[in-house]
């Protein structure tokens, strides 16, 4: 259908917690969280994946993630997206400019666990460090509910292997 957006949903990659003394705010990804951004990135690559507008917490482990898997998108870096909750992340996609088709979010569990759960009606079971999920969605931005999109993909670092 011509007026369906596609949004995909990226968990930051695994994040270092060998350091007690850095804020969670502050935490880098740790090795293996940069080895499975250069899956995500081919992977981006080789699937054509280009939102028009990249969407990411301000977090330090989020932002190297979204610059890693795409180099050259300009991203927004957002600072309500950092912890954010289902309906805090509903709330932000619901502003997205109407003639923007595709959006990638890039954060936090459990919201964006919640955020794909709660839009396609689907069980995840997981969704990892590192997971982009990929959701049809056949209403504008400002619509966006509960149940209002299908889940065309998930993929997980692992699977990239």
């Amino acid at each position: 259908m011509a007026d369906d957006r596609t949004l995909y949903v990226l968990r930051h990659a695994k994040s270092d917690w060998s350091s007690a003394a850095r804020s969670d705010f502050d935490r880098p990804l740790a090795g293996r969280g940069h080895r499975a951004l250069g899956l995500l990135a081919r992977h981006v690559l080789d699937a054509d994946i280009a939102p028009e507008l990249v969407l990411s917490s301000s977090a330090r482990r989020a932002r190297e993630t979204a610059e890693a898997v795409l180099p050259d998108a300009p991203i927004t870096y957002d600072d309500e997206l950092y912890g954010a909750d289902v309906m805090e992340l509903l709330a932000r996609l619901r502003r997205v400019d109407p003639d923007v088709a595709s959006v990638m979010v890039v954060g936090h569990n459990p919201g964006l666990h919640d955020l794909v759960e709660v839009l396609t009606d689907e069980d995840l079971d997981k969704f990892p460090t590192g997971a982009l999920a990929t959701l049809v969605i056949s209403a504008p931005w400002s619509e966006l509910q509960p149940g209002r999109a299908a889940l065309s993909g998930v993929v997980r670092p692992r699977e990239l292997e």
